[in-house]
């Protein structure tokens, strides 16, 4: 009868450490996934967010100095090529902006940048200098205001597309807060479920020995 109970408890704790293996197992096989996601996060925030913030502040310089040459802020520049280095810039911004849209856009993001693509592919080629200065009437006023004002919804762009930076980055590092935080709550059930796995060793050696004797 003792021999039956000793077997039957032995059985029973078999099972339980049994169970306890394949909690490990599938503890070890959620901590695998959640340090990917993790690594996958922070990939993200500096590929799709770093970097691009990068290639805002580069637009925005180019077009500063677009924006410097149309409204002939520099008395001693020589604006015989003025036109040239306008389309420089502009190309410039263009090529920034080809690696920009190879990055993961949001929604709202494609929308500021396709409107931003259009501003300086649309409204601000200048194919003759006339149009912004003549030897016999100075500086068209007229249209460096309307150059300057399709600048200024360019620029609005790029800080709209800024803030989703900002925006988009405090939400993936709230993501990889919660999986971390996650992390440590299923570190600590593997404390418990080693402390019991202890005692089941415990209880079966106990009870062996008592058997025994």
């Amino acid at each position: 009868m003792r021999e039956n109970n000793a077997r039957r408890r032995k059985i029973t704790a078999l099972v339980i450490i049994g169970l306890l293996m394949l909690l490990f197992y599938g503890k070890n096989l959620t901590e695998r996934q959640a340090f990917k996601s993790i690594s996958s996060t922070f990939t993200e925030v500096y590929n799709d967010r770093l970097v691009v913030e990068g290639y805002i502040f580069r637009i925005s310089e180019n077009l500063f100095k677009i924006q410097k040459l149309v409204d002939h802020c520099n008395i001693n520049y020589d604006y015989s090529r003025v036109v040239e280095e306008i389309a420089n810039h502009e190309l410039e911004i263009k090529d920034i902006v080809d690696d920009f849209e190879q990055t993961n856009l949001t929604n709202q993001e494609a929308v500021y940048l396709a409107d931003f693509s259009a501003i300086i592919e649309n409204d601000l080629q200048i194919k003759n200098y006339s149009l912004l200065y003549s030897d016999s009437s100075g500086i068209n006023k007229s249209q460096v205001q309307l150059y300057d004002q399709k600048i200024s919804i360019a620029q609005r762009d790029l800080d709209n597309l800024s803030k989703i930076q900002l925006e988009e980055g405090e939400k993936l590092i709230n993501k990889a807060n919660i999986i971390i935080n996650r992390s440590q709550i299923w570190s600590q059930f593997e404390v418990a479920l080693l402390i019991i796995l202890g005692l089941s060793l415990y209880f079966i050696l106990f009870r062996n020995k008592k058997v025994f004797t």
